[in-house]
């Protein structure tokens, strides 16, 4: 039985009971749109249809379908969470509140990474206590993922999951203020894929008003695939499964068995002639786009397909965004590659990444130049941060801060973590405990932990988190504006 402090909340579709605890209120597993089963896998998602009485917010929903994922010596649990959890309703979000009050506190809505195959908000990464505790309503969200999500088929509309997202604003945006939150002050963040998947948003028309700020943490705003690309890989895929690649064929498949291919689509060359593999064979999914995002807001558009103003989704919407200084790190440290690094493999690096009209030479220089006396191993770390982070991640700045209206504010993530014998580094990833400001938890330290043996340093968590609290209430993280002519990069944890 329920104790008699338990709080109850009705939603237009049904009340659900949740806990306090001594960051305020949390309610679990509530569900933005209908159980994603057999055909309905690739199909937009469909409205939900509410429940009778009181509907148990106290714990965890399912997960998405997903891959388990080695990450060698680095203990990446606490990024990933429990992997796949079966249940048919794992379309939902979690809320944090500090009480569901009818007050109007500023919203901010995670959008978590994992490669668009792996994670959930069941992930210890992103509890979220701290911003409950600092005024703000904190929606995480799980979405589809791998060939549900992301594999672009005949007969199924393309980015499944973005449309999960999507439609999981929706739910902030109608019921939100049930939970002491303002639907007009939402603020949408993501990390990794999710950061990708956020940075879409900006040029998505149908995001258009329902979030007013957004936090880009390491992401990429050129890393789509072209339909060309993505063709590949439904072809790779439906070879793989023996069907047609199609909505219908793939239907009555069991998530078993998408999972049991998987492997088959690993390493494919995507690389044509126009384009480079965005993820540099590190996921055979990602956003299918014919124009990338960062490009579209460079162009003045609203739409990847249509000629349009800029004053559409990104128009009048403030921008955080930036990147970790050794992102690559994370993709060799933990298996020792950063120390077994030869010449040729940064050479095969560059050769998937580097544009057609761009000479591989040329950008090996040019990152030598910048880091002189590098080992190839850190060579080759930095030619991957590039290509999957910081490229992207310039050019979407670049883009958003030339629109009217909403302000651009760019950061650098320094801090390197001593794990693995203190080479991980500023990798991917790490910057995440000091924006949930949980960087001081026992779990995370440790020498296979993400952020070693070493304390956190005083002061950055509570910096860090703080700017994020501060950019969702104002839109101003305490630094000045990014602009072409004046490129302000605030530097966060490092020199």
């Amino acid at each position: 039985m329920p104790r008699q402090a338990d709080p109850v909340v009705e939603t237009p579709v049904g009340a659900v009971r949740g806990l306090r605890d001594r960051s305020g209120e949390r309610y679990r597993a509530l569900p933005y749109a209908a159980a994603p089963t057999g055909a309905g896998r690739f199909a937009p998602p469909a409205p939900h249809p509410g429940w009778s009485g009181v509907r148990d917010g106290t714990r965890p929903s399912p997960t998405a379908p997903q891959p388990v994922r080695d990450f060698g010596r680095l203990d990446m649990v606490p990024y990933f969470g429990p992997g796949w959890v079966p249940g048919a309703e794992y379309l939902s979000v979690d809320v944090r509140t500090p009480a569901a009050d009818g007050g109007r506190r500023p919203v901010m809505v995670f959008v978590h990474g994992g490669g668009f195959v792996t994670g959930s908000n069941r992930a210890a990464l992103y509890d979220g206590g701290a911003f409950a505790r600092d005024g703000i309503v904190l929606v995480t969200v799980n979405y589809r993922l791998g060939i549900p999500g992301f594999l672009d088929l005949a007969g199924a509309p393309a980015n499944r999951g973005l449309l999960d997202v999507l439609a999981a604003l929706r739910w902030v945006r109608d019921t939100v203020a049930h939970f002491g939150g303002d639907p007009e002050n939402v603020t949408v963040f993501g990390q990794s894929a999710g950061a990708t998947l956020t940075g879409a948003l900006l040029a998505t028309p149908q995001a258009a008003g329902l979030f007013r700020r957004a936090i880009v943490q390491s992401g990429n705003g050129l890393g789509a695939f072209t339909p060309e690309q993505a063709r590949r890989v439904t072809v790779t895929a439906a070879a793989a499964l023996g069907v047609e690649p199609t909505a219908e064929a793939f239907a009555p498949i069991p998530d078993e068995r998408f999972l049991s291919v998987l492997p088959a689509l690993a390493g494919l060359d995507l690389r044509t002639g126009t384009a480079t593999d965005p993820l540099a064979g590190l996921s055979p999914f990602s956003l299918v786009l014919p124009v990338q995002p960062a490009d579209a807001l460079a162009a003045g558009l609203t739409d990847a397909h249509a000629d349009a103003h800029a004053d559409g989704p990104a128009g009048g919407v403030d921008l955080l965004i930036g990147t970790n200084t050794e992102e690559g790190h994370l993709y060799l440290v933990p298996r020792g590659d950063l120390e077994s690094t030869t010449e040729a493999d940064v050479a095969d690096v560059l050769a998937v990444t580097t544009r057609a009209h761009e000479d591989p030479q040329t950008a090996l220089a040019a990152h030598r130049a910048a880091r002189p006396g590098a080992t190839p191993g850190e060579l080759r770390s930095a030619v991957l941060g590039q290509a999957l982070f910081e490229a992207g991640t310039t050019r979407l700045a670049r883009a958003h801060a030339r629109i009217s209206g909403g302000r651009t504010h760019v950061y650098s993530f320094g801090y390197r973590s001593t794990a693995l014998d203190g080479r991980l580094g500023a990798a991917h990833t790490v910057e995440l405990p000091f924006v949930f400001d949980i960087a001081d938890e026992p779990w995370l330290h440790g020498d296979t932990s993400l952020l070693g043996p070493d304390p956190a340093p005083a002061g950055l968590a509570a910096r860090m988190h703080g700017a994020w609290v501060a950019f969702a209430d104002s839109g101003d993280p305490g630094w000045a504006p990014y602009a072409p002519q004046s490129p302000v990069v605030e530097i966060l944890g490092g020199g």
